[in-house]
């Protein structure tokens, strides 16, 4: 039987977002397909433009949801102070929590 990892509640404080690197990223896809819907236009494929185009549209929209995700700022994290959660017992109670009749 495989063993399961318990969550130990201070995930917060490990996981990182690298949205900066994500906004890197964005900006050059975004560069790379109107680029490729430039030149695939100018070459008279317009199905190719099309798709360039069309991923242009996502990469657009993903780099806006970074500047926003990037302008929101650090959301709460519990510092060290807090102790990680109870891990869940039996049907989903965590230990120690009482039975409600």
């Amino acid at each position: 039987m495989p063993t399961r990892l318990i969550r130990t509640g201070d995930e917060p404080v490990h996981a990182r977002s690298p949205l900066r690197m994500r906004l890197g990223l964005a900006t050059w896809g975004l560069l790379w397909t109107l680029g490729g819907t430039v030149a695939f236009a100018v070459a008279g494929r317009p199905g190719w433009a099309a798709a360039c185009g069309a991923l242009a549209v996502v990469t657009l929209v993903d780099l806006v949801l970074v500047i926003r995700h990037i302008r929101q700022g650090p959301h709460y994290q519990p510092g060290p102070d807090v102790p990680p959660y109870a891990p869940l017992g039996e049907r989903g109670r965590s230990r120690g929590q009482r039975r409600t009749p």
